[in-house]
């Protein structure tokens, strides 16, 4: 079953909610939580990046060059940086002050990764409930 915080997520993803709104909604959410919000990121991102050994496709580093931040913030300074698991481990593991550039890093990665996707390999349909939003 999905949670209301993943189908957020995924509606983001989708263009079905507006970035900066789904953002808001994600961080004010009452039962917030960083590190469960960052774990769900950081496995969708995994799941959607259809290279799975290094994690580094085109796609997602179009993704890194994009997000809608400074490129001399901290979060996005390690995902440049680093290769991928890496970069995760580290930006997880900043101060509470990088939370919420940490989370608009990896939702707009995932936004872009999770269009490639759904573009490509789910194009004529895949199953993925998580796609089938209305």
């Amino acid at each position: 079953m999905i949670t209301q915080q993943e189908q957020i997520i995924n509606k983001i993803a989708q263009d079905k909610i507006d970035f900066n709104l789904g953002v808001k909604i994600l961080l004010e959410d009452p039962d917030y939580d960083f590190k469960a919000l960052c774990s769900t990121l950081k496995f969708y991102i995994f799941n959607s990046i259809p290279e799975k050994t290094a994690y580094n496709t085109e796609t997602y580093q179009k993704g890194i060059d994009t997000i809608p931040l400074k490129p001399t913030y901290t979060p996005i300074v390690l995902l440049k940086t680093f290769p991928t698991r890496i970069a995760f481990n580290k930006i997880a593991q900043l101060p509470e002050n990088e939370n919420k550039k940490t989370i608009i890093s990896l939702l707009w990665i995932f936004k872009v990764t999770d269009t490639e996707r759904r573009n490509t390999e789910c194009k004529n349909g895949c199953g993925h409930f998580w796609h089938e939003f209305e």
